[in-house]
């Protein structure tokens, strides 16, 4: 219960009941997002079940969460491509143009 965890962080606290709708349909497609592109993964290793790695991926990725205690050292992050030096050049012009 939502409450219930509201009241462990101010026992004086109480959640609006619209409020808690909202939050509990947050949670709902939080959850729904997140499995959802799990099973592409493991669908994608061609696996009939879903890995811990799998959701460890999509929340390190899509959600930008880090769970402690899960081993992440094993993911390889996701590659950026590097700023080329015409990309740099770029940039420096349109910051020097934003300062006038």
């Amino acid at each position: 219960d939502l409450n219930e965890l509201v009241k462990e962080v101010d026992p004086s606290e109480q959640l609006d009941e619209d409020v808690e709708d909202v939050l509990l349909q947050i949670a709902d497609d939080f959850i729904e997002q997140t499995v959802s592109q799990a099973c592409a993964l493991a669908k994608h290793r061609k696996a009939g079940t879903i890995d811990v790695k799998d959701v460890q991926i999509v929340l390190e990725r899509s959600w930008n969460m880090w769970i402690p205690g899960f081993g992440s050292d094993d993911i390889k992050p996701q590659r950026r491509s590097a700023n080329t030096e015409a990309h740099k050049q770029r940039m420096a012009v349109i910051k020097k143009a934003l300062k006038k």
